[in-house]
C-alpha cells in the first residue's frame, strides 16, 4: 500500500523554496465554515472530521484563545473578502493579497499561524469557486481541503498528483493510502509538532514503513 512512498518523496512533500518546512496542529481543531449551505456545511466539517480521526488528533467546539482556529470562506469573487468585517485584523495584508490573487487567477488561498513551538495553531482557507472548482463534488472538494490543512504540505506537493483517488468499488472521492499513512506517522506523539530540517522525512518515513 506504501510500497511507492520512499524517503526523497516523503521529504519533497514538505519542501518549499526556502527549504524544509514541517508543522502539525499542536491544539484541537475548532472549525467554523462560511459561505455554503447547511448541507454543504455537514459535508465540509464532516470531511474535516475524518481526516482528524485519521491522525489520531482531536477536535473541539472551541478554541479556548481563538474560538475557532480552522476558518474556511467559500465566495465567488476575491473582492467579496474585501467587505468582510474584521477579516483584515486576521490577515494582515490582506488588501494586498486580493488584488494580488485576483490578478493571478487563483482559486484557493491557505495561510496558517504558528504557535512558539512552531505548531500549528490557526488556519484561514478561501476558496473561490470558479475556474473549475464549481465543478467538484462537494465531497472531492471538502475532503482536498481537509487533507491540506492538516500538515504545511509544500507548495507543489499536490501540483502533478491530487491527494485523492476514487474507489475502486463505489466510485467516491477516497484519501490515497500513501497520504493517509504520512498524515498518520505525522501525528505519531513521538513526532515533533514541527521541523525544519529534512533528516525529519526519514523519521516519517521509518513510521510510515512500520505502520
Amino acid at each position: 500500500m506504501t510500497q511507492d512512498v520512499t524517503p526523497e518523496t516523503i521529504e519533497s512533500l514538505f519542501t518549499r523554496p526556502e527549504g524544509y518546512r514541517f508543522a502539525r496542529w499542536g491544539r484541537p481543531i475548532a472549525p467554523v465554515v462560511f459561505g455554503v449551505e447547511d448541507a454543504a456545511l455537514g459535508v465540509v466539517k464532516g470531511a474535516i472530521e475524518a481526516v482528524v480521526a485519521l491522525a489520531g488528533h482531536q477536535m473541539a467546539e472551541t478554541d479556548p484563545e481563538l474560538g475557532a482556529n480552522l476558518m474556511v470562506f467559500f465566495f465567488r469573487d476575491w473582492s467579496e473578502l474585501l467587505d468582510v468585517p474584521d477579516l483584515d485584523r486576521l490577515i494582515p495584508d490582506l488588501g494586498a493579497l486580493v488584488p494580488r490573487l485576483e490578478s493571478g487567477g487563483a482559486v484557493q488561498y491557505r495561510t496558517f499561524r504558528f504557535d512558539d513551538a512552531g505548531a500549528i495553531k490557526a488556519a484561514f482557507v478561501f476558496l473561490r469557486m470558479g475556474g473549475g472548482m464549481e465543478d467538484l463534488s462537494a465531497d472531492t472538494l471538502a475532503l482536498t481541503q481537509a487533507v491540506q490543512v492538516m500538515l504545511t504540505w509544500g507548495e507543489g506537493a499536490f501540483s502533478e498528483t491530487s491527494p485523492l483517488a476514487l474507489h475502486p468499488d463505489t466510485g467516491a472521492a477516497i484519501l490515497r493510502p500513501e497520504i493517509a499513512a504520512v498524515i498518520r506517522a505525522a501525528y505519531d506523539p513521538a513526532m515533533p509538532v514541527a521541523a525544519d530540517d529534512p533528516s525529519h522525512a526519514l523519521r516519517l518515513f521509518a513510521r510510515v514503513q512500520a505502520g
